[in-house]
Parts: structure tokens; sequence; C-alpha cells
């Protein structure tokens, strides 16, 4: 591999702090280099270095003859006087650009709900930063690095994003560095990974699996002395190891040390003592939505939506921007009423909200955070321990030193970590989470997972993060074309119903509708076939609505059962699985079904 870009004995400093110290590295062709780091420990500075948008205080970057290098930061350079086009395109005829493959690949993946005259100083901040991406890759580069690329992306712009990149270069060409939070994109793009720490960039072979595996194998030998991050990456490894054998088939070092590691680590959570918890806390109602509408004027958000919200249940909610998820979080806490249909509450819910704002921070911002966690309840149980607040919070990747920094002052991050331990110690029983990977880094996600491993309670997930949705929720559902699904296939099901959507709006009106005869006709089925196919749908309805329906009622028998009866609970709980295995079958079936019924 040549070497495309080298920086030698890179030193950065500020006033208060030393961000890098001597560093040496190089990106070479071929290169797909993740970034990861705690908030402040330089990951942005490093690539504004190599990209020549920061000078060192010392050593130098040097980029071989001819190569081409482009920067997502975190800023752009777009003219809001400008149209959409223009910043994409530029003068170019449309004939010119619209015959480029790749150009109308980048403008459907990242704009396809953005008028293309539209001047750029009309969009909002989400709309900007994808015109600003989008421009990056239009472009020709040998050196592509980008800062934070999947803020503002939905689900399927991150993987559309993923298979752009992977499909980019050919094996062995170009280069890609990136910062972002997005543990799955790491593993989906990246080869190798450099965690930024204490002055230093240390490598790493492989995504973001790998690099958990490596990290945890380096703290083994070197002895850490951070015993909690330790155990934090040990419970992250487990759940790694034990999850898809594709996210620890990609790294080529012997792993045996690391197995030994989490022999003895138990499951990340025990979802039938959380249930037994989360039951004693919330009673058998929680929140029900029942034939719930919502509509602004001639316009219909929801329709016919009937959920029944079980306690202990930890469901992820998936949707693109815009259809509706937000509104469905305002029905379940309360914020929000129907317009048609009713939401039913159990009288002991509590519902705690992590929005996407800090709102519950403006109040507040003139007290110190040592003051406000004075204010607070004295402990909070987590696995059986008493913490006090300030040791949650700490927990939380907080430094003491900033206990008494001003709520105010706070950055982004450490905002963040504060309204999430607030958040919990108001001790909701139902917990609503819109967002809450904004602003936060790695580290600090895998510490919120940690402690929700062990939160008894309703927890409700909306989060375009793969990773963290898989990571904290048991099911997931989607909004999608005014409705709430669910998905037993998870978020791959959820990715290739909207593909599907994509295909059949794109496949609208290129022929005249035929008649149920023709379709029948042409898709292989005689009108006995499809009768028969209808009719074993029903019947797979009938079953899993049966089937639910028992499982509510072991639910029920759990809630009542002796605690200490640990066999008879085993029991109870492997008759749930048993009833929820074969649902997921029944579902598999039935979106088979359907799918051919939708063909004919």
């Amino acid at each position: 591999m040549s070497l495309l870009l080298g920086a030698e004995q890179l030193h950065l400093q500020y006033p208060n702090r030393v961000v890098l110290d001597s560093v040496t590295l190089g990106i070479f062709e071929g290169d797909r280099i993740g970034i990861v780091g705690r908030n402040g420990d330089g990951k942005s500075s490093l690539i504004r270095l190599l990209f020549g948008e920061l000078e060192p205080y010392s050593g130098r970057v040097t980029p071989r003859n001819g190569v081409r290098m482009g920067l997502l930061s975190q800023s752009d350079s777009l003219d809001e006087n400008q149209t959409v086009r223009h910043e994409i395109v530029g003068d170019a005829p449309e004939h010119e650009w619209a015959s480029d493959p790749k150009i109308r690949d980048i403008i459907q993946g990242l704009l396809s709900d953005i008028p293309f005259e539209r001047s750029i100083g009309a969009l909002s901040g989400g709309q900007r930063r994808r015109v600003a991406l989008a421009q990056l890759l239009v472009g020709d580069w040998d050196v592509i690095g980008l800062d934070e690329p999947t803020n503002h992306l939905d689900l399927e712009g991150i993987h559309w994003l993923a298979r752009h990149i992977k499909g980019r270069w050919g094996a062995g060409q170009g280069a890609f560095i990136v910062i972002t939070h997005d543990r799955w994109f790491l593993d989906e793009v990246c080869t190798s990974t450099w965690e930024v720490h204490d002055g230093i960039v240390e490598p790493f072979e492989g995504g973001y699996a790998a690099y958990v595996l490596q990290r945890v194998e380096r703290d083994r030998i070197a002895a850490a002395t951070e015993q909690k991050r330790q155990n934090l990456a040990r419970k992250e490894l487990a759940w790694l190891r034990r999850g898809a054998p594709a996210r620890t088939s990609k790294p080529r070092f012997r792993i045996e040390a690391a197995n030994a590691l989490i022999a003895d680590v138990p499951e990340v959570r025990n979802p039938l003592e959380l249930k037994r918890l989360a039951t004693a806390r919330l009673g058998k109602d929680v929140v029900d939505l029942i034939d719930v509408g919502v509509s602004y004027g001639d316009t219909t958000i929801f329709s016919d939506v009937t959920w029944r919200i079980a306690p202990g249940e930890r469901t992820g909610i998936l949707g693109a921007n815009g259809a509706g998820k937000s509104t469905l979080l305002g029905l379940i806490a309360g914020t929000l009423e129907p317009t048609e249909g009713r939401v039913k509450r159990g009288k002991t819910v509590q519902v705690a909200v992590l929005d996407q704002q800090f709102r519950e921070l403006e109040e507040i911002a003139d007290d110190r955070v040592r003051d406000v966690l004075a204010r607070t309840k004295t402990t909070f149980t987590i696995d059986g321990k008493d913490f006090t607040p300030a040791k949650l919070l700490e927990r939380l990747g907080f430094a003491k030193d900033h206990l008494s920094t001003r709520v105010g002052d706070l950055s982004g991050g450490q905002r963040r970590r504060l309204q999430l331990l607030l958040v919990l110690l108001s001790e909701p029983n139902v917990l609503i989470l819109d967002e809450p990977t904004n602003d936060v880094d790695t580290d600090m996600l895998t510490a919120l997972e940690d402690m929700l491993d062990s939160w008894p309670g309703t927890l409700i997930v909306v989060s375009h993060d793969r990773y963290l949705l898989e990571r904290v929720s048991d099911q997931q559902y989607a909004v999608i074309g005014g409705t709430l699904r669910h998905l037993p296939g998870g978020v791959d099901e959820y990715l290739q119903r909207r593909a599907q959507e994509e295909h059949e709006r794109a496949g609208a009106g290129a022929g005249s509708a035929k008649s149920d005869a023709s379709s029948a006709s042409s898709s292989g089925l005689s009108g006995a076939q499809l009768r028969a196919i209808q009719k074993e749908a029903s019947a797979i309805e009938r079953r899993i609505d049966k089937l639910r329906s028992q499982i509510e009622n072991i639910h029920a028998e759990l809630a009542a059962h002796d605690p200490s009866d640990f066999e008879g609970l085993t029991v109870l709980g492997q008759k749930v699985r048993e009833r929820e295995d074969e649902i997921a079958e029944c579902e598999e079936r039935w979106l088979e079904i359907l799918e051919q019924i939708d063909e004919a």
C-alpha cells in the first residue's frame, strides 16, 4: 500500500491542556479508518490537522503530491444565497449531471426530500448538513474525511452512506477516515480504528467490535487501573460476542484470551427478573393506545393504531424523519391527545422523557452541578448496589472537577449526562428516550446502555442509531404509512419494507392498472390459489392473536407468582419464550404470504 498522507510529531495544545502530544501516523491506499474517543479528547482536532484546516503547534502533515483530499467538518462553507442545485452540481447542464449514476445515487440517497431549487438559506440545519455531505461526495477525492456524518441522517440514510463508502473505490484504492458515535456504521465500513486519548492516537485493527475486543485485552495485559471502564468494556464485549457472528468474524487477531475474559460474564440482561420487577412497580396496565388516530386539518398522521404496552417491555421505534415518531411519543407521554380513539394509562404509571432538547436544564442553568445533585435523592440502586448521585454521574463519564461547574457552562455531552441522571433519579417506571445519542461519545453510550440493562421499567427508544436500538431493546416497531407495525425481523425487516415501498413508488404509473384476474395470472397464481393463501393469512392472524393472549395471561401469572419459587418462574418464562418463538414463525410466514398477495 502506498502512503497518501503522513503526519510527523504533531503537537497541539491550548492554554489549559495538551490535546495531542508528538503524534506520528499515516493514511495509506485502501485505509478505512474510524476515530473513537471521549468528547473533548481531540478527535475533531486530529482530523482538522490532517486535512489542513488547523495548524499544529509543532510537527507537520505531508500529503503525497497530487493527492485530492475532501473533508466534511462540523461547519460548512455553503453559500446561503445559492440554490441546492448550484451547491451540488454547479452550473453544469442537467443532461451532464443527470447522466452520471454516482451523482443520481447521491441525490436520491441524501436529498430526495429537498427541493433542488430551494435556497441554502431556507434550509433547516439538518437539511443543510445533508447538502454539505452530498456536495463533498459528488467530488472526486483520493482521501475523504467525515466528522460526524451520521448526524441528521435517518436509519435509511446511514445505511445508504455505508453502502456508498464501501462501493466508492475499488479494493486497495482511496482512503476514508470518519468520526462518528454510530457503532454500527463503524463496524460496517471501517477496517481499522484509531482511539484518541490522553494526547495520543492508538491504532487498532478492525472495526468497532474488533476494537472492543483488543481494548479489553490491552487493559487485561496492562492491568489497567481504570477498573470501571474495563468492566463496562467487558460487558459490552459479552454483548458483541453473543450477537451476530459477523460482528466478530472480521478480526484477524487471536481472541482466545478475550473469550476467557467473558467466560463467567452473565447475560447482558435478565429479562425475566426485570419483567417481574417492572410488574411489581407498574402493575398489569401501563399505556394502551386503542384505535388511536391523530390528524391536523386534512393531514392524517396516524389512524387505527392499537398498541398495548406491557410492564418491562423494551421497545425500539423506527421510522423515517417526519413519519410521526415524535407524535407517537407524545401520545404515550400524555403531552398529546388523539383526535380519534383513546389512550388508557395505568394508575401507577410515571413517565419520564429524555428528549432532544434540554428544557429541564434551562431553569437550573445558573446552578452548580453539585448543588443540583444535592437536591435529589441520596442514593440510587443498580444491580443491588447503592450509588450516590455524584458517583452515578462519574459512572456516566462525568469528571469530578466538573461538579462545581454551572449547568449553563457544560458542554453538550456533559449536559446530556446530567439530563439522563436527573431523569433516572426522578424514578419513573416508563422511560422514553428520544434520540439519546446526540452529543454523546461511544464511551458514554456504553455507560448509558450499562445503566439501562438493570433499569426495571418499561423502556421506549426512538433512535437512528441501529447499534443502540438493538442493544437496549428486545423488540422493534416501525411507524410506516400512518400506522404502527411490529417488526419480527428487526431493523433488517424495516429496511426491506422501506426499500420495497420506494420500489413500488418508482414503479407507480408505469402502466395502466390491471384487473385482479390478470394480475393473479401474471404472478403465476390462479384465483383459487390466491384465495387459499388469503385464507391461510387470516388463520395465521387468528393464531397470533391467540398466542399473544396466552402470553398476557402468563405475564399475569408471573406477576402473582411467589418470587422465591425460581423453578416455577423458570417454567413460566419458558412458556412465554415458546409462544414468542411461535409468533415469530407465524409472522415470518405471514410476511411471505403478504409478499405473494402483493405480487398478485
